[in-house]
Order: structure tokens, then C-alpha cells, then sequence
């Protein structure tokens, strides 16, 4: 008798079902040839420190570094029924091997091997590696069960991977909390991830607009922009410094003839979008749907689990492997009726294979998984809840477009002249649409999002030809002012976070880096919601922005453990251990090295920092404690009193003698205004009105209102707490 053990209850009775196991017992399922059961996510953890000794209860610098020789495991109370009957039948003596079903991923791997260790168990066991949940693929993963021995180089890099987020996490934390007096959660990936965020902040925050203007002529059937023909930097030759020169540009052009002094017509083709990968299709449905990246893989893996119709999510690859091309076919005829017709698009050989490319069929680049497809079962589009059926869409649509003719277009510049200054015109002609067929203006809008021209560019230009006249019709100027960098959403930190390293100057090292990045495509969610969680980032709308405590914990973190490189190297290292291409020792000790270098850095550094009060840790456990402090050079509009912060308010001191002045921290970003901080609240009090580069904030009449710069954004104003009781 075969034990099968899987991840979920649901996994399970999917595999039962396929394999004709039906009887239900207490925990599993029975059939003549194979029992089946499930771990509940995880069974078995890492032992707490006070766990490990009773005198690390009580956080004690004297205590650390933590460094034990090897982290014991323990059985989680909340499963322990569940571990105590799949224990049971792993020593049963009616089963004489295992088969490990659980995520075919590196945290997959772990939760059976804890669980096995812990159970005492030395039964064979085969390995279950499945890249759908589909009945045909569940039979062909049967078909193929690999000795569990070919996967140790994956469970010794889950498990160096779990001792060094143990070992760092431990001792920085409590190290860090207990020189600063306040509740601080550092981790190997979780803090060079905020230091991106913070750094985002800091260039905003310290962001200086320049005011300029842009001269815009109207020739009638075409505008063109001006632009200085000497300017050494093309992207900022439009920008004319004053208004005089502007003006005077203006009324020098206005009624003037004009002339076609070039035409420049460039062919330009755009490849189709390669294969989505976990990240690429989370930072998509971010832009696109407006999904978090922890919404999206939950999203994806109801659609693998529970709806049968996505390959397993977890994935980094963008490729698929050559014997999967006649697999690919049948995927795309057995899409939905409603995509065929894009299906029929695509450029079928003769003898109705599918067109063969590199940048879809690639083994060296296909790792655990492939890259992110619809199964061949049609997908119940009528059943799909509204959320899994858009995902769907984006996937099928992708796998569609990927083997479509590349966009091809004309680059159209024009220049023209009149009165002897030059104005420029650019545009594009779609001279076959490609693969943007597919996805329907979806990818050309974020793409020109992203790559937004300095001067506007014209979709639709006439036929013009060098020589040709016209006259100014119009001819107007217009205040610009260059803007900060934006704030990051999802789509953009999970960018950062998998091309960690990408930026440096050593181009040695930059090269190495390549692959590596901050987590896993399959933890860089759960991170983000990490970082929210403790309070070091807040999501406003679609974007994330560092707290106050989240920048001032980067301020005192030494590089060591904030540095994205340094995080990126050590996720190259367990790559590398998972390919047996490195040993775990090696990674281990240098983990350990670190985690005391990181006490002792805690333990004798200078750098004092200043975290919000309500933070500070109060009794046993950590727990906060709700005190607040006062705003340095602040005073109560009212009564002069001076003003005090917490976690969610300014108001004044003298709440107690009846002053009930008041403003909520969060009070405009319910109408997508920026939120209150100490630096804007200190000016807004002494000056009533702040300008910043994205718009003006202002407190009058009762109110405190932001005025966005952008033209046609919406003003929001709030009420406030502005009279005595």
C-alpha cells in the first residue's frame, strides 16, 4: 500500500478521485491500492526561541546572539490532530512507501520533509511533480514518479532558505527592538524590500520641480511642438525656460506661412509579449485589473486548484519545453468559443502545427515549471466568478498573442519651420497590427503609459511631404513643471524586487546577479502584505508608500541587511543549492556570521533613531502601547497650544480643557490626496497653505482641502474639528 500525501483536503480528493480512491477514513481516503492525505498547508514549524530555552522568553541583549547547531522542528498546535493521523499511517505497517504530492515548489518540498522527519518515518518515497490539476495530468504525473533523492538539492535549499529567515529574523529583531525600545520585525527579504519603498519616498519627498514652458503651433491638420535643434539632450530640447521667451516665440510664429522642412519615416516592429511567468502576470493584473500581487496569486491558484483551467501559478519561467508544442496546440483549440477567432489569427503551418519560436520554446530556460498556459479543458467562462474569469482573459489572451507576427509601424517625424524657429511632429502609422490584435489596446496602453513622450505624439498624421506650406493658425504657450518620480504600485516593486541588482556599477557583479532578485516570485506577495502588516508601508489606492517608521527603520539598518544586492546574492546562492550546484554549509555559515554581526552592530552602533511613541514596546509579548507625542514647532491654530501626534491624528494638547482641534492622518487620502505627515502638518500650520509637486494643500474655514495640480483632477475637502467645545 502507497501513502499519497498532498497539500490541501482538496488536492487530495482531486487525486483520489482520479486514481478511483473513494472510501473516507478519519484524515485520508482508502482505496485497494493507495491511501490518500492531506497536510493542511503546514503541519510542523521551526521551534520558537523560548522553545529552544526557557530564558529566551525575556528579550535580553545579553542573550544574543541565538545560534543553535540545528533549529529543531515541532508540531504546530492548531493541525497536531492532523499530524497525529498522518503520522499514524506513514509508521503503519500496511504502508510500505510514500508519494510526495504536495506544491511542486521549493516550499512544497519543505512541508513533506518536515513532516516526514518529524514523524520519525524512513519509508522509500517518490516524488509527484504536476504542472496542472487536470485528470490527464494528474494520470501522467503517476505515469512519471521520480525517487525523492533527485529532488534533495531542492528540500536542502527549503531548508537553508527557512533557517536563514529563523536566524536573521530572530536575532535582528529582538537585537533592533531592544536598543531602540521599540517593536521592530526585520528580515532578510521583508527589509531590503522596504529599503526600495523608502528610497521612492525620500527622492519624492526631496523632489524640486522645475517650471518651464512648451510652445505649441496648429498647422491646420497636424500640430507640431517647438523644440531648440542645438539642445544637447533631445528628451528636453521642447522645455523653454521663462514665459517671455515663450510668449515672445508665440507671437513671432502666429499667422506666419510655414514650411515642411523634413520627413522622417522609420519602420519599427515590436515583438509579441513572451509567456507570463508568476511575476509578469502579477504586475499585469495590477495595472491592468488593479489586483494586488497577493490578490493575483490567489486568484491563479483557484484557477489551478479548484477550476482546473491554469497551470500550476508558482512559476518563474516565460518559456515551455520543446515536447510541449503539440500540448500548446491542443491548449489553444480547446480555448473557449469566444477566443477561436483570435486563435484562427495565428499563423499556422501548412500542415496545422503551430509556428515555431525561441522566445516561447526554450528547455534551458524552463525550470521547475513552465511558463503560466490555460489546461486543455475548456474553461466554463458562464461559471467563472467575475475576478478568475479577467485573470483567465489575460492568460489565454497572452498565450494567444505570444505566437502572433510582431507589430510593425512607421515612426513618422515631421519638422517644420516658420519665422525661423522649428517645431517637431511625431506620430506612428500601424502598418499591421500584429499581436496587438489580440489584446486589443490593453498593452499599447500601459506601454505608452510607461513610456510617455516628452511631447505629445499624433496617432493620426497627414501625408505630408518635405516642402509642403501651411500657415500658423494658432500658436499658444503653456506652464509645465517636471514631476517627481511616481510613487510605487505592486507592479513596479515587484519590477524592483525581481531585477534586485540590475543597477550596479560592478559590471562583474551585475552579471552574476542576473536571475537572482529579492524572494521568490512565489513569496514576493506575502512579503508585501508583510511590510503592510507591521506598519512599515501603507497602500493608498494602487500605490505603496514607506511609513514614517518604515523610513526611519532603514535609516538605522546597516547595508548589510537592507541592501537588495545583498539579498539578491543569497537568493542566487539557494537557487544554486536547489541545482546542486552549491553546498548549504557554505550558505549556512555565512548566515550565522551575519545574524551575530547584526547583534553586535545593534548592540554598539551610535545611530540613534526616533520612532513614532504609540510603537513602543509595554510589557510581556511586545505589545504597543497607545502614547502619543508632541509635533516640534507646532501650535493649535486655536489656542496656541502646542499640537501632539499619534498613530491616526494630530490635535491639540489641550484636548482635556475643551480644544477640539483635530486632523485625521488618512482625512484626504479617502479622496486620493496625499496623506498628513509631521513635515506638512508643521508647515501647514504655520503658513496655512503648502504647495507641493502634486498639488496644494490648504486649512481655512473649518476645512482642510488638496487642490491637484493636474488639470481635471478632483478637489477633495474635509471637514475638521476647528472650534472650541
Amino acid at each position: 500500500m502507497k501513502l499519497i500525501i498532498a497539500e490541501k483536503p482538496s488536492v487530495a480528493r482531486d487525486i483520489a478521485r482520479v486514481l478511483g480512491v473513494k472510501t473516507k477514513e478519519e484524515g485520508y481516503l482508502r482505496g485497494e491500492e493507495y491511501l490518500v492525505s492531506w497536510a493542511l498547508g503546514h503541519l510542523v514549524t521551526l521551534q520558537e526561541p523560548d522553545e529552544l530555552d526557557a530564558k529566551y522568553q525575556k528579550w535580553r541583549m545579553e542573550d544574543l546572539p541565538i545560534l543553535p547547531d540545528r533549529i529543531p522542528t515541532k508540531v504546530i498546535p492548531k493541525t497536531k490532530k492532523q499530524f497525529t493521523a498522518l503520522k499514524k499511517l506513514m509508521l503503519s505497517g500496511e504502508v510500505d512507501s510514500l508519494i510526495c504530492a504536495t506544491d511542486a515548489g521549493r516550499e512544497g518540498e519543505l512541508i513533506f520533509r518536515l513532516i516526514y522527519e518529524q514523524a520519525g518515518c524512513k519509508k522509500p518515497v517518490e516524488r509527484l511533480w504536476i504542472s496542472s490539476m487536470t485528470d490527464e495530468a494528474i494520470r501522467e504525473g503517476f505515469a512519471q514518479l521520480k525517487p525523492a533523492a533527485e529532488y534533495e538539492g531542492l528540500y536542502k535549499s527549503a531548508r537553508s532558505r527557512s533557517t536563514a529567515d529563523w536566524l536573521v529574523g530572530m536575532n535582528a529583531s529582538r537585537a533592533f527592538t531592544l536598543r531602540y525600545n521599540v517593536l521592530l520585525s526585520i528580515g532578510r527579504v521583508q527589509t531590503p524590500t522596504l529599503a526600495i519603498l523608502v528610497k521612492r519616498r525620500l527622492e519624492i519627498e526631496r523632489f524640486v520641480p522645475v517650471e518651464y514652458y512648451t510652445v505649441t503651433a496648429d498647422f491646420g491638420d497636424y500640430q507640431g511642438v517647438w523644440f531648440d535643434e542645438k539642445a544637447e539632450d533631445e528628451k528636453v530640447s521642447h522645455r523653454i525656460p521663462d514665459q517671455e521667451t515663450a510668449q515672445r516665440i508665440v507671437s513671432k510664429v502666429k499667422g506666419q506661412e510655414a514650411a515642411v522642412q523634413s520627413v522622417s519615416r522609420e519602420e519599427k516592429k515590436e515583438l509579441a509579449p513572451q509567456l507570463y511567468d508568476l511575476t509578469s502576470l502579477q504586475r499585469d493584473a495590477n495595472r491592468l485589473l488593479g489586483f494586488t500581487a497577493d490578490k493575483t496569486l490567489k486568484i491563479a491558484q483557484s484557477l489551478y486548484e479548484k477550476w482546473k483551467v491554469l497551470t500550476y501559478p508558482r512559476t518563474d519561467s516565460r518559456y515551455l519545453p520543446l515536447d510541449m508544442l503539440p500540448r500548446a496546440r491542443q491548449t489553444l483549440l480547446k480555448l473557449p468559443a469566444v477566443y477561436q477567432p483570435l486563435v484562427q489569427g495565428i499563423p499556422w503551418k501548412e500542415d496545422g502545427k503551430l509556428p515555431f519560436s525561441k522566445r516561447i520554446f526554450d528547455n534551458a530556460k524552463v525550470s521547475d515549471h513552465h511558463a503560466l498556459l490555460p489546461t486543455p479543458q475548456t474553461a466554463p467562462l458562464d461559471k467563472l466568478p467575475a475576478d478568475e474569469k479577467a485573470l483567465f482573459d489575460l492568460v489565454a489572451k497572452r498565450a494567444i498573442a505570444a505566437f502572433y507576427p510582431p507589430y510593425v509601424y512607421d515612426q513618422v517625424k515631421i519638422i517644420t519651420g516658420a519665422a525661423d524657429e522649428v517645431f517637431k511632429t511625431t506620430g506612428r502609422v500601424t502598418k499591421d497590427p500584429g499581436w496587438k490584435a489580440v489584446v486589443q489596446g490593453q498593452e499599447a496602453q500601459t506601454t505608452s503609459a510607461r513610456k510617455k513622450a516628452a511631447e505629445p505624439e499624433q496617432t493620426v498624421l497627414p501625408d505630408v511631404q518635405e516642402g509642403d506650406q501651411r500657415q500658423v493658425k494658432k500658436a499658444s504657450s503653456k506652464k509645465e513643471q517636471t514631476k517627481p518620480p511616481a510613487p510605487h504600485t505592486d507592479a513596479s516593486l515587484l519590477y524592483s524586487m525581481e531585477n534586485a541588482g540590475r543597477e550596479l556599477a560592478d559590471e562583474a557583479l551585475r552579471e552574476q546577479m542576473k536571475g537572482s532578485g529579492l524572494g521568490t516570485p512565489a513569496t514576493r506577495a506575502a512579503i508585501i502584505e508583510r511590510l503592510i502588516h507591521v506598519g512599515y508601508v501603507q497602500r493608498r489606492g494602487k500605490t505603496l508608500n514607506a511609513t514614517d517608521k518604515g523610513v526611519q527603520l532603514i535609516e538605522i539598518a546597516p547595508e548589510e541587511i537592507s541592501s537588495p544586492e545583498m539579498t539578491g546574492k543569497w537568493e542566487l546562492a539557494l537557487d544554486e543549492i536547489a541545482r546542486n550546484q552549491r553546498t548549504p554549509e557554505r550558505f549556512d555559515e555565512g548566515i550565522r556570521r551575519l545574524s551575530a554581526w547584526l547583534v553586535e552592530y545593534a548592540r554598539t552602533t551610535k545611530n540613534e533613531g526616533s520612532f513614532p511613541p504609540e510603537e513602543r514596546r509595554k510589557g510581556k509579548g511586545g505589545k504597543k502601547a497607545s502614547s502619543v507625542k508632541l509635533l516640534e514647532g507646532a501650535q493649535c491654530p486655536l489656542c496656541g497650544k502646542p499640537v501632539q501626534v499619534s498613530d491616526k491624528a494630530y490635535g491639540c494638547s489641550a484636548w482635556r480643557d475643551g480644544c477640539a482641534f483635530t486632523l485625521w492622518k488618512d482625512c484626504l487620502t479617502r479622496g486620493g490626496g496625499p496623506a498628513l505627515n509631521d513635515r506638512l502638518v508643521t508647515m501647514l500650520l504655520k503658513d496655512h497653505s503648502v504647495r507641493g509637486s502634486t498639488g496644494t494643500v490648504a486649512l481655512e474655514d473649518g476645512h482642510i482641502s488638496f487642490v491637484p495640480k493636474e488639470q481635471g483632477g478632483q478637489t477633495v475637502s474635509y471637514p475638521i474639528a476647528y472650534k472650541k467645545k
